[in-house]
């Protein structure tokens, strides 16, 4: 049971991300080297994980933030393993 004023933030926050992901979409088909392929792709996790949280806030659920920490643990080793590979070809040594 929200107010008004959560809802219409709530609102905003959804087309803001939206809006930031698909931009980003458009980086990752568009960008002109792999280092800005990967950073569209770190950004875009980033963005999901704020559109979990704004959906745990809006339906009250406490799961989706334990969902929100795990897509970013999970975003963060990816990101790592990407860059790794391209400085070094290889990620396990």
């Amino acid at each position: 049971m929200t107010g008004p004023v959560i809802t219409w933030a709530l609102g905003f926050g959804f087309a803001a991300l939206g809006l930031a992901l698909a931009l980003n979409l458009w980086r990752l088909f568009k960008g002109p080297g792999v280092a800005d392929r990967i950073l569209a792709l770190d950004t875009m996790v980033i963005n999901a994980i704020g559109i979990i949280v704004l959906a745990g806030i809006a339906n009250g659920e406490g799961t989706s933030f334990e969902a929100a920490m795990l897509l970013a643990m999970v975003g963060f080793v990816g990101t790592v393993a990407y860059c790794k590979f391209l400085l070094r070809g290889d990620i396990i040594e």
